[in-house]
Order: structure tokens, then C-alpha cells, then sequence
């Protein structure tokens, strides 16, 4: 069943429609890593009354633009267009989500098109140190793998296993938000559901150092550092004090990453927090990337950062700051309409109500430095460590991880 939203963002010239399916690349069988990105891509290429090269044809004549996308535990449809034009093209979405072709010569375009990316991602150190962090950190959950899958699945993936995950497709739930009226069964703004309590466990605390490191020898003069551990749902109350913790680290030129790594030390190339909306227990890490003659110092410093992290509860002023950066990032966030309605039914989805801008500043404002601190040695008392670089720094970053980690 599909249920139904609207936003009623102010009046624009343009409106999307937007559709949700629960269930992604988490919904991949064991031997079929891959197969749900191929199946929603293979969806957008062709609909009852359109092939592939028609259906592209009669969106552009209108200038609008229809895109997919596919998370680990969602598929996201949208179209966009000009607000005179969208009553032609909104019943498209309703043709590609329960009328596709799913051709075969259109699946294996799709299928080659997800081999050939797999490929180029293993060209890149910094992917495959992402990848070997997600797999310590997640062993078999599903947040572990790739949404494109890998390259051996891939390969053997057929189109009749497509069109079953089809059949397994068509019962998930799925859930559609517009800012055009004609879509409208039910106001966002009366969207009345109780948030579920979740409580998130505790992971990975038996594991040894050694059990919480992974490397790859890489011939490039450059070395990349992951560190981390996985955290919380976006249903937990614990999420939002992880964002603060994220803003503190990671936002803007005043954030404790950029002052100690570029400003004090100027050693990284890339830098930053990566701690994405999920609905099981999200990810949260430290990346960085440094030269190899660098490499060293630049773990000794994220180690004593880490360290600190744990032992100290950060002080008000740096609190302060944090929040607002965060308040900030938010006001940012909701600049494009696109990202406001693929954002609200998400959450509605993982069963959250949506809340205005004032109700969510004051639960940062309530957020306090102990919050934080719990949640710090909650989850980062026991990190995992990735590193991607030459093997004799990966060696001795090894022993110095097994002694204070």
C-alpha cells in the first residue's frame, strides 16, 4: 500500500513527488549483494507504454527530470517538474513502481553499468578503506556491504533473479510526499504517530585491538585513517547529541578537526566526520588523509583526540558553539525542497514524526556536555581502525593501535 503526504512548503513554480520504499541493499540475499540497486535502476528505464528511450524522451520534452537512489535500507523515486506540466507526468511514478518493463536488454545495460562501477571504486584507496572498515565494524549486518554489491554477485546476478526481487519488491511498504496538492491524502502537518523509544546496544566490546584493525597495502604516497565504531538509529534520543558531537568535530573552520589537523599542524588532504541517517545503528567515523611521511604524527593525534573525547567532557563554550553550527546546518539543509521532502519521508518511514524547526532547536538546546560524554564512552570506549596506505607505517600503526587501544 501506498501511503500519502504533503508538504506544504510554500507556493513554488515547481513541484516533486517523491517515493520511499523501505528496504534497500539491506534487503540483498547472501549470494545477490547488489541486485536491489540494479532492480530500482533498472525500474526508472522503462514503464507500461514507454521503453527506455521514450519514456527519457517524453520527460525532457517537459524539462523535467526524473532520478533514483538507492540506501541501505530505502529506494528513493523522484520526479521534478514545472507545476503546469506535473499533472502530465506525476502518473509515472505510479507506472515505474507497479508497471515496469524490466527488459532484458535494458538489465543487462544495468548490470554491465554495475559492474564497471564496482571496478572504478576499487581504484580509489579511499573507498576500499571504507569498505574494510564497514565489514570489521558490521561483520554480516547488511550496512557492512556496498549498495552497489560486489563484483563476484554481481557477475552472476541473472535477469529472472531480478524479476523475483521484483515480486519480493511490490509487498514493501512505500510511501509518497509532494508539495503539489493533487497528491494529497493526508497533511504532513497533522502527521500525528508516537516516536518509538529505542534504546540502542551496546557492540563489538568483547573484541580484541587486532579484531578492531584492518589495512590494505596501497603503492601511493598517501595513507588514509578510519576510525570509529557503529552507533545509534535515527530513533534513538541518542542521535541527536551525536550530532552535536559531529558539529563540534567536523563543522567549519572553528572545528576541533580542521584547528588541530590544518590549522596547528596543516597535514591532511581530506578531512572530516562521516555519520550518515539510518535506520539501524549508523556509522560514525573520523576520516582523514595524510602523506606517508605524515601518517604517524597523524595517528598519534587523532589517538590523543579520541582519548580526550572519552576522558573529558567538553567544556560549555565549546558546546555552544557546536549547537549552533548544528542549528545552522539544519536552516542549510532546508534551503532545497528537494532534500526537505526526501528527508521528512524517510523519518516517516522509520516511524518518526517529523517536527518543526523550533521544537528540534529545543531539544538541541536541552542537549549538556554530560549527554555527550556518556555517549562518547558509550559507543567510542572500543573504536575500529582502518588504514590504507604503505605496509610498514600500516604495521607500526598496528602495534601502537594494540597498545593504547
Amino acid at each position: 500500500m501506498l501511503k500519502r503526504y504533503f508538504l506544504n512548503n510554500k507556493r513554488r513554480n515547481f513541484s516533486i513527488a517523491s517515493i520511499w520504499i523501505k528496504g534497500g541493499s539491506d534487503m540483498d540475499s547472501i549470494s545477490k549483494k547488489g541486485i536491489n540497486k540494479i532492480l530500482c535502476s533498472l525500474l526508472t528505464r522503462g514503464c507500461e507504454g514507454f521503453n527506455n528511450f521514450s519514456l527519457s524522451e517524453y520527460i525532457e520534452s517537459f524539462g523535467a527530470e526524473l532520478n533514483q537512489e538507492v540506501f541501505e535500507d530505502g529506494m528513493s523515486i523522484s520526479i521534478k517538474s514545472l507545476n503546469e506540466h506535473f499533472r502530465k507526468l506525476f502518473p509515472l511514478l505510479d507506472s515505474i513502481i507497479n508497471k515496469p518493463t524490466l527488459s532484458e536488454i535494458e538489465f543487462q545495460k544495468v548490470k554491465k553499468s554495475s559492474i564497471d562501477f564496482i571496478k572504478k571504486d576499487k581504484e580509489n584507496p579511499f573507498n576500499i578503506c571504507f569498505e574494510n572498515w564497514r565489514k570489521i565494524v558490521y561483520s554480516n549486518h547488511p550496512y557492512a556491504f556496498n549498495t552497489a554489491g560486489n563484483l563476484s554477485d554481481v557477475s552472476k546476478i541473472t535477469h529472472k533473479d531480478v524479476l523475483s526481487e521484483f515480486e519480493n519488491f511490490k509487498s514493501r511498504e512505500k510511501y509518497l510526499i509532494s508539495n503539489n496538492l493533487e497528491v494529497n491524502d493526508e497533511s504532513i502537518e497533522k502527521f500525528e504517530k508516537e516516536n518509538p523509544k529505542e534504546k540502542s546496544k551496546s557492540f563489538n566490546y568483547y573484541l580484541s585491538p587486532l579484531e578492531r584493525f584492518d589495512f590494505n597495502n596501497n603503492d601511493t604516497n598517501q595513507t588514509i585513517i578510519m576510525m570509529g565504531n557503529q552507533t545509534c538509529s535515527r530513533r534513538s534520543n541518542e542521535y541527536l547529541p551525536l550530532k552535536v558531537l559531529e558539529s563540534y568535530l567536523s563543522y567549519g573552520m572553528s572545528a576541533t578537526l580542521f584547528k588541530l589537523f590544518r590549522e596547528k599542524n596543516g597535514i591532511t588532504y581530506d578531512l572530516g566526520v562521516y555519520h550518515p541517517v539510518r535506520s539501524g545503528n549508523a556509522p560514525f567515523l573520523i576520516y582523514l588523509s595524510v602523506s606517508n611521511k605524515k601518517a604517524l604524527f597523524a595517528f598519534e593525534l587523532l589517538s590523543s583526540l579520541w582519548k580526550d573525547l572519552i576522558l573529558n567532557p567538553l567544556i560549555d563554550s565549546e558546546i555552544f558553539l557546536a549547537k549552533e553550527k548544528l542549528k545552522g546546518s539544519f536552516l542549510l539543509g532546508n534551503q532545497s525542497l528537494d532534500e526537505i521532502l526526501q528527508r521528512k519521508i524517510q523519518l516517516i518511514s522509520y516511524g518518526i514524526s517529523p517536527i518543526t524547526g523550533l521544537d528540534l532547536n529545543s531539544k538541541i538546546d536541552k542537549i549538556s556536555s554530560l549527554d555527550i560524554f556518556k555517549i562518547t564512552n558509550k559507543y567510542f570506549s572500543k573504536p575500529f581502525l582502518s588504514i590504507s596506505g604503505n605496509k610498514r607505517i600500516c604495521l607500526e600503526i598496528s602495534t601502537r593501535w594494540g597498545e593504547n587501544f
